[in-house]
């Protein structure tokens, strides 16, 4: 019985760890650019890849699994917020905050 429960669990978790989405990658924002999240430091740093704001880092975020948190800055406006962002499968809901109550929120599609 004992190796039985053992047993479920490593399944448990192995199924848990499988489904865990990488933040990692090519991502197209809401605007239509390219940004790339990629390992700096600790961290993720998010920069874009394409259009207006080529080559500018906008964010960097820590976290693994589905569910990240940190900073994000609007290219436009050149404002940084309270980010996070959350993967699930081919898609990012980024999310950012004032003060935690004033928020916005994008969903990017993996590329």
């Amino acid at each position: 019985m004992r190796s039985i429960i053992i047993a479920a669990a490593l399944a448990l978790s192995a199924m848990t760890a499988q489904a865990a989405e990488p933040i990692e990658g090519n991502w197209k924002t809401a605007s239509g650019a390219t940004a790339q999240i990629a390992p700096c430091g600790g961290a993720f740093c998010v920069t874009l890849k394409s259009g207006k704001f080529n080559g500018k880092q906008i964010g960097k975020m820590s976290g693994s699994g589905d569910s990240y948190k940190g900073e994000i800055t609007d290219p436009e406006t050149d404002k940084t917020y309270a980010g996070s962002g959350s993967v699930s499968g081919n898609s990012l809901k980024m999310k950012g905050c004032v003060m935690a109550v004033l928020c916005k929120s994008q969903t990017w599609t993996r590329l």
